[in-house]
């Protein structure tokens, strides 16, 4: 799984690129990880090339989530494509996450 990782200001970008499932899940959140060691505490995600997400990614983007509120930080999902958000939507994890439309909303959101 290819991530991409940037910086716009003081929001940490990443752009996960293909599936994000249980053999690519553990390699995302080590990712995450590692940039909250840096002292990163709000976040992107553009998901605009995620093609399939499973109930182990989600995952991720919970504990994600849920540890940067607990240090008042920010997690946000961006270009979501239909599919992916229909995912979320049925997971119930919609009103969980804010969720923008694009990567400039997104961080503006952060």
């Amino acid at each position: 799984m290819e991530i991409r990782d940037k910086k716009e200001g003081d929001v940490a970008i990443l752009e996960p690129v293909g599936r994000i499932d249980t053999n690519t899940s553990g390699e995302f959140e080590d990712k995450i990880v590692e940039v909250m060691d840096r002292g990163e505490t709000r976040f992107v995600v553009d998901l605009k090339e995620i093609d399939y997400i499973s109930s182990a990614g989600l995952r991720v983007f919970l504990m994600a989530a849920k540890k940067l509120k607990s240090t008042g930080g920010s997690f946000v999902l961006c270009s979501m494509s239909d599919h992916i958000k229909e995912v979320f939507d049925i997971s119930g994890f919609t009103p969980i996450f804010t969720i923008t439309p694009d990567q400039a909303s997104g961080a503006e959101a952060a």
